[in-house]
């Protein structure tokens, strides 16, 4: 099963182009945005996602992000 299906479609609404991947039952999505590299990785704690880690928010910086976290990032990349 494709993970991350509301980030993807989200970035495909606003034509950005992104590569997907899935390993272990988490999926990561990569992207560039007005030159600058993001990233989207899922983590998982014991057999599902719990949380991703992401430079969305701060280009330069990674953090983690739980709960939520699909929702929290849609709604960061709506205001770009």
């Amino acid at each position: 099963m494709e993970r991350l299906l509301k980030i993807q479609n989200l970035l495909k609404e606003k034509e950005i182009s992104y590569t997907y991947s899935e390993e272990d039952g988490c999926g990561s999505v990569d992207f560039m945005h007005r030159g600058l590299p993001y990233h989207i990785w899922e983590y998982a704690d014991e057999s599902s996602p719990c949380g991703v880690e992401t430079n969305v928010f701060h280009a330069g910086r990674s953090e983690d992000i739980e709960g939520s976290y699909e929702d929290t990032l849609i709604e960061e990349i709506k205001n770009w």
